[in-house]
Parts: structure tokens; C-alpha cells; sequence
């Protein structure tokens, strides 16, 4: 193993082990943080017989909850690899996520439900000036709070902080609606907690809910960041020897754990050594820039020195990419030896594949009747 990959390991093992730091050293601060805006919610709460507020101060107990579940999420998921998870258990993170947003979703229905109670069945609330100020006191620590949880979430990618962070945002939204209620009933003697708890829980409610989508949507996979495919094929193109990146797919294992593969365009007049030496700088170069393992790097041969061959290409490229459903076109190659013409396109969503690659595949056979198409239909990644 060469020096520069000793360093590169050396490097993800000191950011890893910064990562689960600053996540475990925040979810402390809002552990902390909710509990003690908790306890002085549901003081507050019961000495006003207020639901809204009870509620309120329920959800910041909630919040802790998740803090802690991030924690052990944080932890599990930083274990080294073993014989039965070669790849590590980056993707417990996710898990984490999901059981945050379901504790989220069963606050939100159980505010609702104690909500429409008081509906039916109204209490009269009890404000002080002293009340009011810890309500009020409370907005201000969570829009602090939650800016600086979601600000961290965002620098570490971890997904359950930025929940946790816009849950924060959300909760001081709602304790300022739960402020403006306590001042009407105090100046107009209007009641409106119950329905502000109603309304404090569907917030909840949705909040949950977006969580388990987008935490879904982690566990399914979903289409990489197009900043960073397009920073990791202009890393790979910087090559000298390398003359297009194409086919970048991008395989998560957990926040900060991401591998790829790639099919790299290169002369079809280079040897095996230097090929071998390519791809071991853009293995070195892909990782130190963007943290990505490159655990495949494909070839696609350019024929060289052969006008007539350019002249395919360019006729070939004309067709192909007159058609709406045709994104892309690369990896062609022409063996004309064997009369065999191939190439990569990469198809829209939209289109129905086969009927199109039938298309392309008739016109180009139409233009050159004494080859044989072999058309490969990419997926727009």
C-alpha cells in the first residue's frame, strides 16, 4: 500500500471520528436544552391549565428523546466493519432517522387527539406575567437551538440533526402561537388553547411525516447530489489520460460513506501499465477531493487515427440525439475489422425503452447495413 493511501485512510478515520463528535457533543446541548424548556413548559402548563402549553412542553420532551436516539444512532453506526457487514454500519444512521420521525408522528396524533378533548370539552386557562415571559423566553431558545442544530446537521450530513434542527424551528413557531393565544385571552378573555393545540399538532403531525419520507427515500436510494457527480467526473477528466467520465453511479452505506463506480473514456492505443496507472490516480484523486471510494473504474476505447471512424461518430451522434428521449451518447466504439459498432445511450424516464433502442437501433443499421449495432440503454443516473 502506498503512502498516499495510508494518509487518505488515516484522514477518514480523524474526520469520521470529528464527525461523531460534534453530532454527539449537539445532541447533548439539545438534550439539555429541551429538558429544561420542558420542565418549565409543564409548570407553566398546569399552574395555567393550559393544553397548548402542555403539549408544548410534551413535544420538547420528544426532542430529547430523539437527541438521545441520535446519540446511540451516532455510536452504533461508527462500529468498524465485520465479516457480516464488510461495507460498515453507516446506514444504522438511517434507521435512527426513522425512529426519531415515528416518535415525532406519535406526538403529533397524541396532541391531536388531546386537543379535540378540550374542544369538546373546554377548560378555562390561567395566565401570569411570568408565564408569558418563560413562553416567551422559550421561542428565543428554540429559534437559537434550532439554528444551531440544523447548521451542524447540515456541515456533518447528518440527516437526524437536520431533523431534529427544523423540528426546533418548527416548535418555536408554534410556542409563539401558543404566546399571541395567551395574550388575546388575557386583553379579550377569548379562549383559543385547545385549538392552538390542534393546530400545534398537525405542525407535528407534517413534520413527522416529511422526516419518514425523506428518511425512506435514504434506505431506498436516491438520485446523487448532481454538484458533487458533476465536481467527481471534472476530478476524473483532470487526468491527463483520461478523455470523458461517464456512467458515475454512487453507492451510500451511510452519511459520509459513499463508494462509486465509472466508465472512463481513454485511446484505444494505450498499454495495460498505463491504464492500471490511471486508474489508480483517479482512485487517489476522486477520494482525497470528495471523499468517495471508486471501487470500479470501466473502459471505454476511443478509436484513434481513423477518419472514417470519425465520420461514424459524428453521423451516428446526429441521429441518435435527434430523438426527445435520447440524453446522452458515449462509449462508442467502432471494430472495423469485426463490423461491429458500439455504444451507450442514456435514455429519459419517460420514453418506453425497448420500442426506443429498436428505433435507434434500425436507423443506425440503416446507415451502415454491413455492421452489427450493439446499443447498450443507460439509465439517466
Amino acid at each position: 500500500m502506498s503512502e498516499k493511501n495510508v494518509a487518505a485512510g488515516d484522514q477518514l478515520i480523524t474526520e469520521e471520528k470529528k464527525r461523531e463528535k460534534k453530532i454527539v457533543k449537539t445532541s447533548i446541548i439539545g438534550i439539555i436544552a429541551n429538558v429544561f424548556l420542558a420542565a418549565f413548559k409543564a409548570v407553566v402548563g398546569l399552574i395555567a391549565s393550559s393544553v397548548a402549553v402542555v403539549l408544548d412542553a410534551v413535544n420538547n420532551l420528544s426532542d430529547a428523546l430523539s437527541s438521545v436516539i441520535t446519540i446511540i444512532g451516532t455510536k452504533l453506526a461508527s462500529r468498524k466493519p465485520d465479516k457480516k457487514h464488510p461495507l460498515g454500519h453507516g446506514r444504522i444512521e438511517y434507521l435512527t432517522s426513522m425512529i426519531i420521525a415515528a416518535i415525532v408522528l406519535y406526538a403529533g396524533i397524541t396532541a391531536a387527539v388531546e386537543s379535540i378533548k378540550k374542544i369538546i370539552e373546554p377548560q378555562t386557562p390561567e395566565y401570569s406575567v411570568v408565564s408569558l415571559i418563560i413562553i416567551g423566553a422559550a421561542v428565543v431558545v428554540k429559534i437559537i437551538l434550532g439554528r444551531y442544530v440544523r447548521s451542524v446537521g447540515k456541515k456533518v450530513n447528518s440527516g437526524s440533526l437536520v431533523a431534529s434542527g427544523s423540528d426546533a424551528m418548527f416548535d418555536a413557531i408554534l410556542s409563539a402561537s401558543v404566546f399571541a393565544s395567551a395574550i388575546i385571552f388575557m386583553t379579550t378573555g377569548l379562549s383559543l388553547e385547545a385549538y392552538v393545540g390542534v393546530l400545534i399538532s398537525v405542525f407535528i403531525i407534517k413534520s413527522g411525516i416529511g422526516m419518514m419520507i425523506e428518511t425512506i427515500g435514504d434506505i431506498l436510494g436516491k438520485r446523487a447530489d448532481a454538484e458533487l457527480v458533476s465536481s467527481i467526473k471534472k476530478t476524473i477528466c483532470e487526468d491527463p489520460d483520461a478523455l470523458g467520465a461517464y456512467d458515475l453511479y454512487l453507492y451510500n452505506y451511510g452519511p459520509e460513506k459513499n463508494y462509486g463506480s465509472v466508465h472512463v473514456e481513454i485511446n484505444d492505443t494505450m498499454t495495460a501499465e498505463q491504464i492500471d496507472a490511471m486508474m489508480r490516480r483517479i482512485q487517489y484523486n476522486v477520494y482525497i477531493k470528495h471523499g468517495v471510494i471508486m471501487t470500479g473504474i470501466g473502459i471505454y476505447a476511443v478509436n484513434t487515427g481513423d477518419d472514417e471512424v470519425k465520420v461514424m461518430r459524428r453521423r451516428i451522434v446526429e441521429t441518435v440525439m435527434a430523438h426527445d428521449y435520447s440524453m446522452q451518447l458515449h462509449g462508442f466504439y467502432a471494430d472495423t475489422q469485426n463490423k461491429v459498432l458500439t455504444f451507450d445511450v442514456v435514455l429519459s424516464f419517460e420514453c418506453d425503452r425497448d420500442a426506443a433502442i429498436a428505433e435507434i437501433c434500425s436507423e443506425v443499421q440503416a446507415m451502415y447495413p454491413d455492421y452489427k449495432i450493439n446499443v447498450q440503454p443507460d439509465i439517466d443516473v
